[in-house]
């Protein structure tokens, strides 16, 4: 009887996405063990600790003190602010580590080619967090395409309905608000889908065009009178939707957990006297946000196969339609929804099929998400094939998926259509003038 070996897991970074991670990888102890956590807030590093269940658990206060102390672990999930992942990844490698990183790579197309050349290097695997890749209902497409279902595919058209609540949460009043700070909203949000995209459609994007701007967000459209803050007494407070004192009601599960540690316990007034100061207490139309709350793409893969892509605030969940010689796929939310099917082939002749996923353990909808499980019960074996085997969302794949969303964003902000060969090698060579002169 053959044993599969136990990797011994750490992070870098332990807030809701590690704690997400290592809390599946805990249900599993035949296959990982939590050996380490590092992150400037000792409250998040104790909680990994518990989720761990391990007396020889180490906690570090910075990703230095982690790295200075030698490997410890097999992987190494790096699960930081996006602005850090760039030099997370790099020194990780360098000490050793397999990554599992957290999206995106990095917040510049030069650091993505970086972290690709260096890895390539040290000649360790790192794979990328592109949960949706584990989904069942992606998963399920990737299959009906590659059975040649529909025929060749010809074109793709997929939309992501961010949702206005999270578009406030998160893109307006929180930590991806600021292109700046953070990496623009194609890349921060949407690079799941210019991945999915690109993985469906099995080619390397050669054109791209992009039209977006931030809209509704603004100054100019907050109500008559309304203040800074909703806890200053807005005028509208009681209809408006994007009302931040939701947070202590109905949005409190699973708004408020994301930001504030104490909100499954914390009573109303506690969490109204928290929002009077935290930028999710912010009126939405009155905080510095600058990244888009609408954005379509248009792109050209190897082939001629021709894609568009539509994200939205203003729509919840995603869909998708892929067009091809002897039929047509469709699904997603709305087809769940009002159809009662997750996914549904209408061939050129001939009566539809429809594909209903099971829904995940613990009655979990296995729809769009579900992927964070998918990810972890592939992580094993993605890290232990043979080096010469690009592991499912590896990097090399992934970087190319980058590609398409940094181009985007070029696209998008000069009004012209953006090369992806002539782009790529553009931003490599301005990386190895960087480096060479760092």
């Amino acid at each position: 009887m053959s044993h599969k070996k136990r990797l011994k897991l750490a992070c870098i970074g332990c807030g809701a996405r590690a704690q997400t991670y290592m809390r599946l990888a805990s249900l599993r102890p035949d296959l990982f063990e939590i050996v380490a956590g590092a992150a400037p807030s000792a409250a998040n590093v104790e909680k990994i600790r518990a989720i761990s269940k391990n007396q020889a658990f180490r906690g570090f206060p910075s990703a230095e003190a982690m790295l200075a102390a030698g490997k410890l672990a097999d992987v190494l999930i790096i699960a930081t602010p996006d602005h850090l992942h760039y030099a997370n990844c790099v020194g990780a490698l360098r000490a050793g580590y397999d990554i599992l990183l957290e999206k995106p790579i990095a917040t510049t197309p030069g650091e993505v080619l970086e972290v690709v050349r260096v890895a390539r290097e040290a000649g360790r695997r790192v794979m990328i967090c592109f949960v949706l890749r584990f989904a069942a209902f992606y998963r399920k497409a990737r299959e009906i395409v590659c059975s040649g279902a529909i025929g060749e595919v010809v074109s793709i058209q997929a939309n992501e309905g961010v949702g206005p609540w999270h578009q406030a949460h998160s893109f307006v009043r929180g930590h991806w608000s600021v292109a700046d700070k953070s990496s623009p909203m194609i890349l921060s949000k949407c690079s799941h889908d210019a991945d999915i995209i690109h993985w469906l459609v099995g080619r390397r994007c050669r054109r791209i065009s992009s039209f977006g701007s931030l809209e509704h967000f603004r100054g100019e459209h907050a109500p008559d009178g309304a203040p800074a803050r909703c806890t200053d007494g807005c005028p509208v407070g009681g209809t408006c939707p994007y009302n931040a004192l939701r947070y202590a009601d109905d949005m409190r599960a699973p708004w408020l957990g994301m930001v504030y540690g104490r909100a499954a316990e914390a009573p109303a007034e506690e969490i109204t006297q928290w929002l009077r100061t935290s930028p999710w207490g912010r009126c939405v139309y009155r905080c510095d946000n600058d990244v888009v709350d609408r954005q379509v793409l248009a792109m050209e893969f190897e082939g001629g196969i021709t894609g568009t892509f539509t994200m939205t605030a203003f729509e919840n969940g995603r869909h998708l339609e892929i067009y091809g010689t002897r039929g047509v796929l469709k699904g997603g939310e709305t087809y769940r929804r009002h159809f009662g099917s997750h996914l549904v082939l209408f061939p050129h002749e001939g009566a539809p099929t429809r594909y209903d996923l099971k829904t995940a353990e613990g009655g979990g909808y296995e729809l769009h998400g579900g992927g964070d499980e998918g990810l972890m019960d592939a992580l094993h074996g993605e890290m232990t094939r043979p080096l010469r085997e690009q592991p499912e969302a590896g990097l090399e794949s992934a970087a190319h998926s980058h590609m398409i969303a940094f181009a985007a964003e070029e696209a998008r902000i000069s009004g012209t259509t953006v090369g992806l060969e002539d782009f790529e090698a553009r931003c490599a060579s301005l990386a190895r003038i960087f480096h060479a002169n760092a």
